[in-house]
C-alpha cells in the first residue's frame, strides 16, 4: 500500500489532507484494516469547537471500537454524512470517499509535526 504523498499522518493512524486552514481527516489504509469491516461511524457535529488531541469521532468495527482524535484546533467544519448509511467506506476507500470530517484549523502550522508519507510508512515499519 502506498499512501497519498500529498497527506500528513499521525502516530495514531490519521491523515490530514491540508488545503489552506481547512485539513479533512480521515483514518488510514492500515488503520483500517486493523479495525476489519466497519458498521458504524459516530461523527462530531458540525460548528464544534475542538482542541489538538481531543476524541471528536469513533470508528466501530466487528472486532474493536476506534477513537479519532483531533489533529488539530479549531472548528468542525463538515463531516462525511454519507458515512452513516454506508460506514463500509471508510474500508472500501480510506484515503478518499471514505474521509470523515473537515476542520477549520486555528493554528494550521500544527500540522508540520505530523508525518509525509515516507515517514509514515517507516513508522510503520517500525511496528
Amino acid at each position: 500500500m502506498s499512501y497519498p504523498s500529498e497527506y500528513r499522518y499521525t502516530k495514531d493512524h490519521e491523515w490530514l489532507r491540508i488545503e489552506g486552514s481547512r485539513v479533512t481527516v480521515g483514518i488510514t489504509h492500515h488503520a483500517q484494516e486493523e479495525l476489519g469491516d466497519i458498521v458504524f461511524v459516530e461523527l462530531p457535529s458540525v460548528g464544534s469547537k475542538t482542541g489538538k488531541g481531543e476524541v471528536v469521532a469513533t470508528v466501530e468495527s466487528v472486532k474493536a471500537v476506534g477513537d479519532v482524535t483531533a489533529p488539530m484546533s479549531g472548528e468542525v467544519v463538515e463531516v462525511n454524512d454519507g458515512l452513516e448509511d454506508a460506514p463500509e467506506t471508510v474500508n472500501q476507500s480510506p484515503h478518499e470517499d471514505g474521509w470523515l470530517f473537515v476542520v477549520e484549523a486555528s493554528s494550521p502550522e500544527e500540522a508540520e509535526e505530523y508525518f509525509d508519507a515516507a515517514g509514515y510508512e517507516a513508522f510503520l515499519s517500525e511496528g
